[in-house]
């Protein structure tokens, strides 16, 4: 049976919309995008690598698939992350049942979030990571799917945005936290 890791950049207000650049999503007439990157560190590159270095699957909703690889296989190499991108199975959970995924070793999960990984996790043998995916996240702690949560708690408050929770009640465990040179805390969480 598979693990589900969930690895989440957030601000202290719980926003997890569009970290990375400006236009990564502007849903809701957003105009916060970016707001991670003045906090990027060594020490989060070296934590994100070691979780990385797990091997296992990863796991996307749709939007986050298309923007996440789109956009690093089209960035200029050298990078971090577009070969383990490419190379890693990936598992892609969406209600479109026509979806066509545009990259390689891609699955389509087709049909509901909670039934199709469900069902993931029980076939998988390994470690399973979400980057991003809020809604998917969101399904996966309410119908509990996740097994950790990584957080990178960011010192700021954006006041807008889509948060990572609803309104499910979830408890979580402390196993372990990193401070960054930037003020980021990571801490990575056992669920339930």
């Amino acid at each position: 049976m598979a693990t589900i890791t969930a690895f989440e950049s957030v601000t202290l207000d719980g926003v997890m919309q569009a970290p990375g650049r400006p236009d990564e999503d502007t849903r809701g007439g957003f105009r916060h995008g970016g707001w991670a990157a003045p906090y990027r560190d060594d020490v989060a590159g070296r934590f994100a690598a070691e979780e990385m270095s797990r091997g296992g699957a990863l796991l996307f909703g749709r939007r986050t698939y298309d923007d996440l690889l789109g956009f690093w296989t089209t960035t200029p190499e050298p990078n971090p992350f577009t070969e383990v991108l490419v190379n890693t199975p990936k598992h892609v959970a969406s209600r479109d049942h026509d979806l066509r995924l545009a990259y390689p070793n891609s699955t389509l999960l087709a049909g509901e979030a909670s039934r199709t990984v469900a069902e993931l996790r029980r076939t998988f043998d390994g470690a399973i990571t979400v980057l991003g995916s809020g809604e998917l996240v969101r399904a996966l702690l309410g119908a509990k799917l996740v097994d950790e949560l990584v957080l990178l708690r960011h010192p700021l408050v954006l006041g807008t945005g889509t948060r990572l929770f609803g309104s499910t009640r979830v408890e979580f465990g402390l196993q372990r936290t990193v401070p960054t040179t930037t003020g980021v805390i990571i801490a990575k969480y056992a669920v339930g």
